[in-house]
């Protein structure tokens, strides 16, 4: 069975959540009234690093996919 996307989900240090639909970058600056945004990054295990997220006028948003619950029976 494919997994289904349902869209994506921004928290921030303080706990408050962003529901995005398709385009996390475009609808964040939206709903925080803004127009620039820095890209958050962070370490792997392996050395590398990952794109999280996104720094919007002193929030730090982790930015993660939301797929449809998979029921186990």
């Amino acid at each position: 069975m494919e997994e289904k996307q349902l869209g994506f989900l921004g928290i921030d240090q303080h706990g408050q959540y962003y529901t995005i639909d398709k385009y996390p970058r475009k609808e964040l600056l939206e709903q925080l009234y803004s127009k620039h945004a820095d890209k958050m990054y962070c370490d792997t295990k392996d050395g590398k690093i990952k794109h999280v997220g996104y720094i919007i006028k002193g929030y730090w948003i982790n930015v993660y996919k939301v797929y449809q619950w998979k029921e186990a029976f």
